[in-house]
């Protein structure tokens, strides 16, 4: 099973695809890191060698920022923007849409399920 970043990659995916595991890799970054490393993306995991492991592992760590260390630092911009009372770091604060969605219907993901308020009638 190979492993890149703390991520157990699944080994019976092409290579491109496992990893947008990695929290911060998407199907075009994956697809890059794959052209970078020189190998062929449609290699399952499970085929690859610990050398073609190695090459991803290198790439990854000389050229993105993933897992760890970008949680990290979106956690932080986010802290930065609570911290100064910017409207936005408001919105994330108080649960909200921070990008200018509408909340009188909608939002259900940022402020959960509905909740009923006592007494009131259609």
């Amino acid at each position: 099973m190979a492993r890149i970043e703390g991520v157990d990659l699944p080994r019976n995916k092409p290579i491109w695809v496992a990893l947008t595991y990695i929290y911060g890799i998407g199907p075009t970054v994956a697809r890059q890191i794959v052209e970078r490393a020189g190998i062929d993306g449609m290699t399952r995991v499970a085929r690859l060698t610990d050398r073609e492991v190695a090459q991803i592992r290198e790439v990854i760590q000389e050229s993105y920022r993933v897992e760890g260390d970008l949680r990290k630092e979106v956690a932080m911009n986010i802290k930065r923007l609570v911290d100064l009372g910017a409207y936005r770091g408001l919105r994330h604060r108080r649960g909200l849409p921070s990008r200018g969605q509408r909340t009188h219907t909608n939002a259900r993901t940022r402020k959960g399920p509905r909740r009923p308020i006592a007494g009131k009638k259609k």
